[in-house]
């Protein structure tokens, strides 16, 4: 009886925010409302628990999604995402250019959301199409499957930094990892997969001109902007490298812990760009502030929903849901990465979006980290890879990729839906092999 009322809540979630078209912060709470009561518990403690889920899941990863935002936002507004494009087209060269966009969107993709990323470079992509005289699917996909990898994939994006508090995942492996599954990932279903693409001839769209190319002139500098997009990731490697080097003195250790943790990571690296790519550029820091004003403004829904999927998660935990999931998971004979995996792409199938599948996956699944011999950093990306299978009309990023390049809706189905499937199932390879190894 509990499974049925479990998959009752379920298919309630996904008929509001796909067929009644329900904000998915209103239908999280609805749901985990409705879930408390379905489950037995009285209505303070169902209360006490959307407040605790909500607190807790927000607590875990809102600065640091925040702090993204703002990087990302002050990356794009400042030329640093154009300068290390231009500069893998130049790099690069004709003969491997999909290559060069694929690299591009994988640096660009580690402070930029998806949609941010996308908004910014689809003008470069054109650009590059038309100068080398090539297909514009050819050249852009591989930067679309390079942004989508890194979004899905890794920290600081919003669903992999929630699984990793949720499951409680070194933020360090989990990066390693995911870059090891993200390359090959990143290489199939970008450049490889693009040569089928040729033939698809997309003549792009009006939209293109709302997207604004700064001057050459004021761009910032390459090693300027890689520095700034890399940074978080280049201090929280130096904590954890620091007591293998210098020893694990008083003075070490404190450095480490500071530089290893991402909130101090990513705080440091907004200050020092916030004077590399804007104050040290000419820009008003009262503009600069602006900007980051309005980068929250942009993800404020995101962790809204973050926080209500962690309220529903801690319905199924309280109401002792968990525990009952945990008895019927230990018992499938499926693998719990695959599973998980399973489980995600349904939901990324139902609700579109690969933020809301992947949070929600996180309370289904999190039994699967709390009863079984799993490892953490392999089950948040088994869920990051599934949160990206088969992406279709239910998600906004299939609209994008359409609209802007003007396809129809086979084509689409053809090109942007077939290269996340393909980037889905290499992760999931990827994670068992890696499950395999160690």
């Amino acid at each position: 009886m509990t499974v049925f009322l479990l998959i009752f809540c379920i298919l309630v979630l996904v008929t509001l925010i796909t067929l009644a078209k329900v904000n998915a912060f209103l239908a999280f709470l609805i749901v985990a409302l409705l879930a408390g009561c379905l489950f037995g518990m009285p209505f303070s403690a169902v209360i006490a628990s959307i407040n605790k889920g909500l607190g807790d899941t927000l607590g875990s990863v809102a600065i640091i999604i925040v702090l993204g935002a703002m990087l990302g936002k002050l990356v794009a507004e400042s030329g640093a995402a154009q300068r290390i494009a231009h500069f893998m087209h130049d790099l690069f060269g004709a003969k491997y250019v999909t290559y060069a966009m694929a690299l591009t969107g994988f640096i660009v993709g580690i402070p930029l959301y998806y949609n941010v990323g996308f908004i910014l470079l689809i003008p470069i992509i054109f650009s590059v199409a038309y100068s080398y005289r090539l297909p514009l699917l050819y050249v852009g996909m591989p930067m679309l499957t390079a942004l989508s990898v890194m979004h899905g994939f890794l920290p600081p994006h919003p669903s992999p930094m929630t699984l990793i508090g949720v499951f409680h995942a070194d933020i360090v492996k989990t990066f390693g990892y995911g870059l090891v599954i993200a390359i090959p990932a990143i290489i199939i279903a970008g450049p490889l997969f693009a040569v089928t693409l040729k033939t698809i001839g997309p003549n792009g769209s009006k939209l293109i001109n709302s997207a604004t190319i700064l001057p050459e002139s004021e761009l910032p500098g390459i090693v300027n902007s890689v520095l700034s997009s890399l940074l978080p990731v280049i201090l929280i490697c130096l904590g954890y490298l620091l007591p293998v080097l210098f020893g694990t003195g008083a003075i070490s250790k404190t450095v480490a812990q500071w530089l290893g943790e991402p909130i101090i990571a990513m705080l440091f690296t907004v200050i020092i760009s916030t004077y590399t790519l804007g104050l040290a550029k000419g820009r008003p820091l009262a503009k600069i502030m602006d900007g980051y004003v309005c980068a929250v403004k942009d993800i404020a829904m995101v962790l809204l929903i973050i926080g209500s999927a962690g309220a529903l998660k801690q319905i199924f935990v309280d109401s002792r849901l968990s525990d009952a999931l945990a008895v019927m998971l230990m018992h499938s004979a499926l693998p719990p990465l695959l599973l998980a995996w399973m489980a995600t792409a349904c939901l990324r199938l139902c609700l579109g979006s690969a933020t809301v599948a992947g949070v929600t996956a996180a309370g289904l699944l999190f039994p699967i980290a709390q009863h079984n011999n799993v490892n953490a950093n392999l089950l948040v990306l088994a869920i990051g890879a599934g949160s990206l299978f088969g992406s279709h009309v239910n998600d906004t990023a299939f609209w994008l990729c359409k609209e802007y390049f003007g396809l129809s809706v086979k084509q689409t189905l053809r090109s942007w839906t077939v290269m996340e499937s393909l980037v889905s199932i290499i992760g999931l390879a990827g994670v068992l092999s890696l499950n395999y190894l160690l």
